[in-house]
């Protein structure tokens, strides 16, 4: 059965307990997503690690942000990892995008667009021109237009996005919750079958698997429910 377009976030700094949960989720989604949390805490041969008790791929979270040649070489770095995706901010600008695509080439250069645990005074603090949608907009076709592969976006603005970047970039949603699961610290979310509906290619979804009493169980659950929408 073909997994499903679900990244389950390996949230944890215990290496044994992230290998347990990728052993258990990885026969039911398609990839698994290293933070910095984990990867800081172990260093590159926990990616290895991870891929050998869940298989599928690896979705390398580490949102590099710095001058352009400072994210040159971290991309350089990390790419003999081989991760499906490394994420980078669209923020830090097209010239650190570019930078980041040229130094690993293989990989998907994904751009974060607008964090989903922001909202709209979190924006204004900072200084970003809203509301969400647009930044969120802006960043996005700045980066596709230096060359990034893939966009991490909130479901709530993936239509649009996809709208704006057209086909061929894979859109990635975090914020996605089961109906009735907690949004915790995540602003603006949508349910899985909202999400790809909306026009999503991968939903990253951490603490309703991770932390359900069963998590094969829950993202067999989710992977089934995803495949009943076609």
């Amino acid at each position: 059965m073909t997994p499903a377009p679900v990244a389950v976030a390996l949230d944890t700094d215990d290496l044994a307990v992230a290998t347990r949960w990728a052993g258990q989720v990885g026969p039911h989604v398609s990839t698994l997503k290293v933070g910095l949390e984990l990867y800081l805490g172990h260093g590159p041969a926990v990616v290895e690690e991870i891929r050998a008790a869940g298989g599928g791929r690896i979705f390398l979270d580490l949102k590099l942000h710095d001058i352009p040649a400072t994210v040159a070489a971290a991309a350089r770095a990390v790419s003999g990892l081989a991760p499906h995706y490394l994420t980078v901010h669209a923020s830090g600008g097209a010239d650190m995008v570019k930078a980041a695509v040229a130094a690993a080439p293989e990989t998907k250069i994904t751009a974060v667009t607008v964090l989903t645990s922001m909202g709209e005074p979190d924006l204004a603090a900072v200084g970003l021109a809203g509301p969400a949608l647009d930044a969120a907009r802006r960043l996005a076709a700045l980066a596709v237009g230096a060359g990034a592969r893939a966009l991490v976006c909130s479901p709530r603005e993936v239509a649009a996005i996809r709208a704006e970047v057209g086909p061929g970039i894979d859109l990635i949603t975090p914020g996605v919750r089961p109906r009735g699961a907690a949004a915790d610290d995540q602003t603006r979310v949508a349910t899985p079958r909202e999400a790809l509906d909306a026009g999503a290619d991968l939903l990253v979804i951490g603490r309703p698997i991770t932390r359900a009493e069963d998590p094969a169980a829950a993202a067999a659950g989710i992977a089934s429910g995803l495949r009943g929408r076609d």
